[in-house]
């Protein structure tokens, strides 16, 4: 499989490769799993695509992604896994950490050196051949050297202290006027990390994103 091949072909969906990695038996891989290539998103690339096509209900962007990923994956002969198949669900995140250069950050997602928190993780190319792939560069989190963390006192309602996001309040909150800001163009906490402001999801974007939020459970 060539890697430039897989990067031409995610391009007319606006997504991209994110990272890959030889899989141990302690990632929970399929059996004869031998190389996962991540696939996701970062800043509004993917959106403006996705936006340009008719969509409906909560699950829009999975059904979407599916249509788009998996003829690609067809062509390059990849076993495809996504993060909402389930359950049971895969390690998406633990994957992510092992292929690409991302930590968690102090309020839940994943953040990535370049991109911020304005990124995610679509789906997993398997293959069952030990590909040829990049040398991962081992950097520090930028959270470690974050001394304002502004994402921590943001939250116009505390969601988030060390070690605990309150969920159920947040929800709350942005189904109020109150909340109207979040909800409308994305989580404030989100929106201060200074990591990545060149990739901020443009509002409507953003507010579809929260509207999922608000009426999951």
């Amino acid at each position: 499989m060539n890697i430039d091949q897989l990067i031409t072909a995610l391009i007319p969906s606006g997504m991209i490769i994110r990272g890959e990695f030889h899989p141990r038996d302690k990632d929970k891989a399929p059996p004869d799993t031998q190389t996962i290539i991540t696939i996701g998103n970062a800043g509004p690339e993917m959106w403006r695509t996705f936006s340009n096509e008719p969509h409906i209900g909560p699950n829009a962007i999975d059904a979407w992604t599916i249509k788009n990923l998996t003829p690609i994956a067809d062509d390059v002969k990849a076993q495809i896994i996504f993060p909402f198949d389930g359950p049971p669900y895969y390690p998406f995140q633990y994957w992510a950490m092992q292929a690409d250069d991302v930590y968690p950050s102090p309020i839940e997602p994943i953040i990535y050196t370049g991109f911020g928190l304005w990124h995610a993780y679509r789906a997993a190319f398997l293959f069952t051949e030990n590909l040829d792939i990049p040398t991962k560069i081992q950097t520090a989190s930028p959270c470690d050297i974050c001394t304002e963390q502004p994402c921590m006192n943001t939250c116009p309602i505390d969601t988030f202290t060390p070690g605990n996001c309150y969920v159920a309040e947040c929800r709350g909150f942005i189904a109020t006027p109150d909340g109207d800001d979040c909800l409308k163009t994305g989580c404030r906490a989100r929106r201060a990390c200074p990591i990545g402001q060149d990739h901020i999801y443009e509002a409507w974007q953003a507010e579809f994103h929260m509207q999922i939020f608000l009426k999951s459970k």
